[in-house]
């Protein structure tokens, strides 16, 4: 036993004694090998900025000046141009709806009726009424054709029947307001109403579209509304169709939304049979706000920017025999679509370096097809 303890005893020393023999070792190392990286760095850095005569292969794009235009882009809706919710004139409950989703209706055409009975059962004592009244009318007024009777008489007759006309009239145009027509011709595309329930003026009852003429609709921030007016180059994407039309804006509104702080732009689109638009298909808009007829424009990827000096692109000359790579630096304005319009610092012909370009530096030699 006693055996068996100096002998754990020994191994735990042993234990002990060689883990700060490794931590030194990787210690060690660690210093070795950042010092060796270091040296790696810097033969590198040297080899690299003092051997001139290895040329960098690069590839050029020769620069042209061509139109660069610039658009604003917004996504919009495809719209008829008579897109109207039908409500009707006066509250009642629906007691026939005669048309269904899809059909084609005419202007005036009538899509449901309201509960009028009581209206009716009116209508028809007034006329009961009135066959009474105008016979006395007719006997009061023969009798003063003949100057029989006082003119009260032909005049009270008279008053009673034009008054009765008159209720008449008026009932007839509260039961036509119990019926809902169409304000245009169109189809019938949504009815969210059903007999029995309550149709309530201002409600739409019936959605009717006419889509004769299509348009696509945008609503555009406050900040573009000095930038666009009608007669405007549009462009118009149809996701749906994978197709892109080149149209006008047709309508920009003078108004702006309180709410949202934008204003609507319209742009009439080209019936196609090739197109079989639907209300509120997606439309993406651009609108054209900016042109430059002739400009160089180039990949925003090339330019580079240095804190001290600014924006610069490389490009390729030749000097004294060989071919080596300068800074150029640029004056630039707007970007569209990856486009970096360059407003100073190159012109037409310039070799632009598009790729190899990040580690070079002025006056590098290079080659290049």
């Amino acid at each position: 036993m006693k055996k068996f303890a100096i002998i754990s005893a020994c191994l735990f020393l042993m234990l002990a004694c060689s883990n700060p023999d490794k931590k030194a070792q990787l210690e060690k190392l660690k210093k070795q090998h950042d010092q060796i990286a270091s040296q790696i760095s810097a033969l590198e850095k040297e080899l690299k900025t003092s051997d001139k005569t290895q040329a960098t292969i690069v590839s050029i794009q020769p620069l042209i000046a061509q139109p660069f235009d610039h658009y604003i882009e917004v996504q919009g809706r495809i719209d008829g141009n008579e897109n109207i919710g039908v409500s009707p004139r006066t509250a009642g409950v629906v007691t026939r709806v005669i048309v269904k989703e899809g059909d084609f209706v005419k202007k005036g055409q009538v899509l449901a009726e309201l509960d009028a009975d009581v209206l009716k059962r009116n209508l028809s004592d007034l006329q009961s009424q009135l066959t009474f009244v105008t016979n006395l009318y007719d006997k009061q007024k023969a009798l003063w054709d003949q100057k029989i009777g006082s003119e009260v008489q032909y005049l009270t007759a008279k008053n009673n029947k034009e008054s009765v006309e008159n209720k008449i009239a008026s009932l007839r145009d509260q039961i036509s307001m119990s019926s809902i027509t169409s304000p245009i011709d169109g189809t019938v595309e949504d009815i969210p109403i059903k007999v029995g329930q309550l149709a309530v003026a201002g409600v739409p009852s019936f959605r009717v579209i006419n889509f004769a003429k299509v348009k696509a609709v945008a609503d555009v921030g406050e900040a573009y509304s000095s930038k666009i007016k009608t007669g405007d180059q549009v462009k118009i994407f149809l996701p749906d169709f994978n197709d892109e039309l080149q149209e006008n804006v047709t309508f920009a509104s003078k108004f702006i939304n309180l709410t949202n702080r934008t204003f609507t732009v319209e742009v009439e689109l080209p019936p196609s049979p090739n197109m079989l638009y639907r209300a509120n298909m997606i439309a993406v808009i651009r609108i054209k706000d900016y042109s430059n007829a002739s400009t160089i424009a180039v990949s925003q990827n090339f330019i580079q920017s240095s804190k001290d000096e600014g924006l610069f692109v490389y490009l390729a000359k030749e000097e004294n025999g060989k071919k080596v790579a300068r800074k150029s630096f640029i004056k630039t304005g707007i970007t569209y679509n990856g486009l970096t319009e360059v407003l100073g610092g190159l012109k037409d012909g310039d070799k632009l370096i598009t790729a190899g370009y990040k580690d070079l530096y002025d006056g590098q030699v290079i080659d290049y097809k």
